[in-house]
């Protein structure tokens, strides 16, 4: 298994409160990789940092560098001693808008192509190529501002393809988008990984994260759960049985004759994991 990203021990400090807590795992090439978390569970934080726009800090008065507790490796670049190099190997498509919403989509990606040394016949066969992924050929030529949400994300995703990075990094890459267009990014996603594009997301929708290869849950900064989305549901121990009833306090009595009740027999979920993880509910998390 050749590891595009590698994470070890990563931890980060805001103040007295720890927004990391000795974060580890290392993601695949050519796998779709999901952070799933309550807000304030710390997929923001993580995605700063791996982006490289935060530097991570502990609460250490003995440690003056942070990258002697954690390692972080994109290509086996260190991150904290080689920045500029890791910068390279990463497309970034973060959760609010970086698009010039005055400018066309063509032009938007002529001014992204420039930042990274591209230019001449070799920038416009690359526009010609990321459009084509993303399914936009045909709209170079329109204005960004007269796209909808979904065909912003899908010009966000071009943009970050456009130097061919190893790793694209995506924070929370369908907030906002309507069923229809939140399908046709993960139907992107899933042919960039047939291509070979390794991704990472963060995401706090249970169904997102069930589309992945492997899964983190990370709350309050720990990670407390790593797999595949299988294998941590068959780790919950078989199916999941719901009984939602206003009369709990006789139910033990009349269970056998109250069939009327709302009562659910299903799979585990990532939910479920979530749940025996901590004991709360995930949307009690989030709130």
């Amino acid at each position: 298994m050749v590891a595009v990203l590698e994470v070890k021990k990563l931890t980060h400090y805001y103040g007295k409160r720890c927004a990391l807590s000795e974060v580890t795992f290392t993601v695949p090439q050519g796998d779709i990789f999901g952070f799933l978390g309550p807000n304030g569970g710390g997929k923001t934080t993580l995605f700063k940092i791996l982006s490289t726009f935060l530097k991570p800090w502990v609460n250490d008065p003995w440690v003056s560098d942070p990258s002697r507790n954690a390692e972080i490796y994109v290509n086996g670049f260190n991150l904290f001693r080689e920045p500029h190099s890791v910068r390279k190997l990463l497309g970034v498509v973060f959760q609010s808008p970086s698009l010039d919403k005055k400018l066309k989509v063509s032009e938007n990606l002529i001014h992204q192509g420039h930042l990274y040394g591209l230019k001449g016949v070799h920038l416009k066969n690359r526009i010609e190529e990321v459009l084509k992924k993303v399914k936009l050929l045909d709209r170079k030529q329109d204005l960004v501002e007269k796209l909808s949400g979904g065909l912003q994300r899908r010009v966000e995703i071009a943009k970050a393809l456009l130097h061919e990075p190893s790793l694209l990094l995506l924070d929370e890459p369908t907030t906002g988008l309507d069923p229809a267009a939140r399908l046709d990014v993960w139907a992107i996603l899933q042919k960039l990984k047939s291509e070979g594009v390794t991704s990472l997301l963060t995401t706090h929708l249970i169904e997102e994260a069930e589309k992945c290869d492997r899964v983190g849950i990370l709350q309050e900064g720990k990670l407390i759960a790593l797999g595949t989305p299988q294998d941590l549901k068959e780790g919950t121990g078989g199916d999941i049985l719901t009984i939602k009833t206003k009369k709990a306090d006789v139910l033990k009595i009349f269970i056998e004759k109250e069939f009327g009740e709302s009562v659910q027999i299903s799979k585990a979920t990532l939910e479920d994991v979530f749940i025996q993880k901590t004991g709360h509910k995930f949307e009690e998390e989030s709130t």
